[in-house]
């Protein structure tokens, strides 16, 4: 099998999904590997670290030519003018609130199988969690330099990994910390670890908005965008100079003024509140979020590398939830909705080749 690793195009993105290390192991189980040329530089591995772990070092086109294209963030538009038909690509696709992407996909009968959907037998997210909590520590200092001062009140929407790792980190710098989330099963493992929490109700996020220095929005819903907790008429109450570092604007974010942001320029004042909105926060620390992926990631890969996509797929349940596209066909209701494409449920027979 030709496994592809492009470099990544999404501004201010310098993570790659393969390290040379891993690169290692998949081409001594005698498989190829087609590394972009630079693929790796943002994370400080050349191109001859990549050759000395016998990849083929090629052109961005070529490293799409793959049987498995394993990258980080979502395709870009530069990524779509070279994706050869018929594409599988491993990476996070993010794609509810981006049905123009979702059509994009279908349109080039590409199959995407999303990080972030991976769902192992727990119920966790093993490929999420590790970009989720370094985006959750990473949310408090960002905070607390855009405010200019340690922030005393910190309200963190949502306790997933981001969150819970949000609010550890707001109480560490002395924050009183507020949690609040959308189940009685998150509020109470939230509680569990001695966070004070309660339910997302209008009425408590509005209480604990009006009253924050900082806010955090870090609510994940499978395969959905994410539900607006914070309406304009809130945020425009909100304390002058106060903080929002949307995390979950991957899938659209929590407050309604929320947008995406780029590490080039990732703040913007809406209704009197600084917003950082920059989808993948964890690409400003590259060398550590490069790490966590590819040791995530790398056991799937092989899986599907040694197996093939379509029978790994059909052996390993928690892979299978993060299929979203297979063969241009949407698998998962929602974004199908969303894209105005048919919904065609992913069976055992569409993976039999």
């Amino acid at each position: 099998m030709i496994v592809g690793v492009p470099r990544e195009r999404k501004a201010g993105e310098r993570r790659v999904a393969l390290l040379p290390a891993a690169v290692g192991e998949i081409t001594a189980l005698g498989h190829d590997v087609h590394v972009e040329t630079r693929a790796g530089s943002g994370v400080g591995h050349d191109d001859d670290a990549y050759r000395d772990a016998r990849a083929t070092i090629v052109t961005a086109r070529d490293a799409w030519d793959a049987d498995l294209v394993v990258k980080v963030k979502e395709a870009q538009p530069e990524d779509f003018a070279i994706m050869p038909r018929g594409a599988t690509i491993f990476s996070y696709h993010h794609l509810p609130g981006e049905p123009e992407r979702t059509r994009a996909l279908a349109d080039r009968g590409a199959s995407a199988i999303a990080f972030e959907m991976v769902r192992d037998a727990r119920g966790h997210f093993p490929l999420l969690a590790p970009m989720s909590e370094i985006a959750g520590r990473m949310a408090i200092g960002i905070g607390t330099r855009l405010a200019g001062r340690a922030p005393a009140r910190v309200l963190v929407l949502g306790a997933g990994h981001a969150g819970l790792q949000a609010a550890r980190e707001a109480r560490r710098a002395g924050a009183h910390v507020t949690v609040l989330t959308r189940s009685e099963r998150s509020r109470d493992a939230a509680r569990a670890q001695g966070h004070e929490a309660a339910l997302a109700t209008p009425a408590e996020v509005e209480r604990a908005a009006l009253a924050a220095d900082l806010v955090v929005g870090a609510v994940f819903v499978q395969g959905e965008p994410t539900p607006k907790l914070l309406p304009r008429a809130l945020v425009a109450r909100m304390r002058t100079g106060a903080v929002i570092v949307d995390v979950s604007i991957d899938a659209g974010g929590v407050a309604e003024t929320s947008r995406p942001t780029t590490h080039e320029a990732p703040t913007f004042v809406e209704e009197g509140v600084v917003h950082y909105c920059v989808a993948n926060i964890p690409a400003a620390d590259p060398v550590a979020a490069a790490g966590a992926i590819c040791a995530a990631a790398l056991p799937y890969v092989i899986d599907m590398t040694e197996a093939g996509v379509a029978a790994a797929l059909l052996a390993n349940r928690e892979l299978r939830a993060g299929v979203l596209l297979w063969q241009g066909r949407v698998n998962h209701a929602g974004i199908a909705a969303e894209a105005g494409l048919p919904y065609t449920p992913l069976t055992d027979a569409d993976l039999v080749e």
